[in-house]
């Protein structure tokens, strides 16, 4: 089968990497030429060193783009990843289709930074998606899924990561049936009465606040943490002596607390103790502009960090 991958980073050079090894015949590799990760993983570059012919991603925007993928007797377009959306017309070009890896379970995660969601959302499992791919939003039938649970230790990152090793699998089960019957391929019409979708907003605006309950606050900080790399979020946002610090690593104690909200409790060596409205949280790492800093480094006893409710910031919640 001759196959188009539509994508960008880590995600879609994982999935380049599992095509070749498979011994599938890539038409061509459409990515961002300039597009450089956080991480410094770079589909484009990967594909030229490994000899495929590379199409920038802009021109998944143009419908001429469906007959240059017809004249090359597409069989299947991949995407995982893109940061485009496709033009409809080229989602028909392919003989068998277009299909999305997309990081979420559908229909309740669609959209968006569907990983931070559940996260700060509380969600004990979570999953990944292939479907078919139509012109509204992760709105085609599903394909193939698979869940997983959510562990109290997973960050954003580690739970985009269980996104992709088990979505590689997922599309590469996808091609062994298509590469025998592609109508055997599971077209299961999503419920989309159960649909969430989810755009550019951040939780709470981007900022932090100490009168939620514990759970909340760290789930918030671990669903905007892709450390080391950069979080499409950035990280939630509190106030200090006048300046904005962010917090970078939190987690709950189970320790209940009746100070006020934001304050600072004690400070030791593996953080500070800040109070939400139910437990005492330990703030372990933060960040004052690109300097990542232990708490004890500026936190004092008896200190107030910033309130969103109290400011009047408001909480946006989809």
């Amino acid at each position: 089968m001759n196959i188009v991958l539509i994508g960008e980073e880590s995600a879609g050079i994982q999935m380049l990497w599992a095509l070749k090894r498979r011994g599938h015949s890539i038409t061509a590799v459409i990515a961002t030429p300039s597009k450089v990760a956080s991480s410094g993983a770079n589909l484009w570059n990967a594909a030229t060193k490994l000899g495929f012919d590379t199409w920038p991603a802009k021109l998944v925007k143009d419908p001429s783009l469906a007959d240059r993928i017809r004249s090359h007797a597409v069989d299947l377009i991949l995407n995982v990843h893109s940061l485009h959306l496709i033009h409809g017309s080229i989602l028909e070009a392919a003989r068998i289709g277009a299909f999305n890896l997309h990081p979420g379970p559908l229909p309740r995660y669609a959209g968006l930074n569907a990983v931070g969601w559940a996260i700060y959302r509380g969600e004990s499992t979570h999953g990944v998606t292939v479907h078919k791919m139509v012109p509204r939003i992760d709105a085609g039938p599903i394909v193939y899924q698979a869940l997983f649970n959510i562990e109290y230790s997973d960050t954003a990152l580690t739970v985009f990561s269980k996104c992709i090793r088990e979505g590689i699998g997922l599309m590469l089960q996808l091609l062994d049936v298509a590469s025998k019957d592609a109508n055997q391929i599971p077209l299961i019409p999503q419920d989309l009465t159960k649909r969430e979708y989810f755009g550019t907003d951040v939780p709470e605006g981007g900022w932090l606040s100490w009168s939620s309950s514990a759970a909340r606050i760290v789930n918030f900080v671990r669903a905007c943490d892709y450390t080391p790399f950069r979080s499409p979020w950035r990280h939630p946002r509190t106030t200090w002596r006048d300046q904005t610090i962010q917090i970078i690593t939190a987690c709950r104690t189970y320790t209940s607390c009746d100070a006020e909200p934001g304050s600072v409790g004690g400070v030791v060596q593996e953080g500070s103790f800040v109070a939400s409205a139910d437990e005492w949280v330990l703030v372990k790492r933060l960040k004052i502009g690109e300097r990542f800093l232990k708490p004890a480094e500026i936190l004092k006893t008896n200190e107030r960090l910033g309130d969103t409710k109290a400011r009047g910031v408001s909480n946006l919640v989809s």
